[in-house]
């Protein structure tokens, strides 16, 4: 698009770009850059944060020769970044570089912190580290970088953490005397998505610059179209119920298919592993409703059945448009990070109180159990939760209607 802009002598035109989201891990990231043929590529690190910043330690931006991908922030603090990234694109020799800033000082920042940055030049010579890198870690491993500088140069190698996470480690005396420790694997959480109708699709084009693993579930081909976000993964099967088991403990999961039969076994299944993060259903009050009830008569426990989140969506979003339930249900997605980051649980569907548990209960004869409130499913991995979140603030605990996706 060309854009005009009016100067006071004269108009001249100018092209806009689109500021790119870092929608994968950063090694990737940089390999496809440099595979693309790209001759160098900088990354830059927030490496430490003392005081307010604008973004928080792990976070990095990528510069090419021609684009930027990724951000830290914005700003003042963003453009030094890119100036000093910049000049070790065109200039460096240095593999590794660090920029001490004072965002109130120096940079006229309201934050006033004080960042460390991490910049690191990568270049074609780097790819078979970086390649390793990208591929590191699996579900039972968590995959880190460590880096030495020293005046000797750079030494990197990877780190097996078992399944625990390694929190980001930086200390640093000077240029030539500095340490990080970094995890590979960011932040991001994994989500199954079952339908490709008007909503799907929409969501969809939102989870590309959003902290999620998408597996995309259709069996209409015609539905999941290219190219897509690097975060998502189209899977086209004719049964997609067949698929619930392939994925991970923890996962979270959006059913918002075209069949109501289909939604139905795809929300029994998921509920039956009961070792998930969470699981959305798109759809009125009155098909959730129905959908409790006939899980409850099929043995489904009560408690179990309280994690089903129908209708989805935060409250306050009523307009019926696809890409407007579909931010609706984005942000609800984002809520649920904010409460298992806080160590909270994930949200109950609000239609289902002590009465709609005590109907469920009954549904399934006596002595079945009835409780307002879910607990942790046993078996689950550390971060899988059920029942109602116990903070009052906590936002994610809400849902408004939202209709059935074609």
């Amino acid at each position: 698009m060309t854009v005009r802009t009016a100067s006071d002598d004269a108009r001249a035109e100018a092209q806009g770009r689109w500021l790119r989201a870092l929608g994968d891990t950063w090694p990737r990231a940089v390999c496809r850059l440099l595979e693309a043929g790209e001759p160098v590529v900088i990354r830059v690190l927030i490496a430490e944060v003392r005081g307010s910043a604008p973004r928080e330690p792990g976070a990095c931006m990528l510069v090419s020769q021609g684009e930027t991908y990724g951000t830290i922030g914005g700003g003042n603090l963003e453009w030094q970044a890119m100036h000093a990234a910049q000049s070790l694109l065109a200039f460096g020799t240095r593999s590794v570089q660090l920029r001490r800033l004072v965002l109130g000082r120096e940079l006229a920042q309201c934050c006033g912190g004080v960042v460390h940055l991490w910049l690191e030049r990568f270049t074609p010579a780097d790819l078979p580290f970086l390649r390793r890198a990208a591929h590191a870690g699996s579900r039972d491993s968590v995959a880190a970088i460590a880096t030495e500088v020293s005046g000797q140069g750079v030494v990197r190698r990877l780190v097996q953490h078992g399944g625990v996470r390694p929190r980001l480690q930086f200390s640093a005396t000077s240029d030539e005397d500095a340490s990080l420790l970094e995890p590979i694997e960011g932040d991001r959480a994994t989500l199954w998505l079952y339908g490709a109708g008007h909503v799907a699709q929409a969501l969809i084009r939102l989870m590309a610059e959003l902290p999620f693993d998408v597996t995309w579930i259709d069996s209409r081909a015609e539905l999941l179209p290219t190219p897509l976000p690097d975060n998502v993964d189209p899977l086209c099967v004719q049964t997609p119920t067949n698929t619930v088991n392939s994925a991970p403990p923890g996962a979270r999961f959006l059913v918002m298919t075209h069949d109501h039969a289909l939604d139905y076994a795809l929300c029994r299944k998921v509920l039956e592993r009961n070792d998930f993060a969470w699981l959305g259903l798109i759809g009125s009050k009155s098909k959730g409703a129905r959908f409790r009830s006939r899980l409850a008569r099929d043995g489904i426990a009560a408690e179990t059945i309280a994690r089903l989140v129908s209708p989805i969506g935060v409250e306050g979003v009523n307009n019926k448009w696809p890409a407007a339930i579909a931010v609706a249900v984005a942000a609800q997605l984002l809520q649920g990070l904010e409460c298992t980051a806080q160590g909270r649980a994930l949200n109950v569907s609000p239609s289902v109180d002590a009465r709609g548990l005590g109907a469920a209960a009954d549904a399934r004869g006596p002595g079945a159990a009835v409780g307002s409130r879910g607990t942790t499913a046993a078996g689950t991995t550390p971060d899988v939760v059920a029942g109602a979140c116990t903070a009052p603030d906590c936002a994610a605990c809400s849902a408004a209607g939202r209709p059935t996706d074609p």
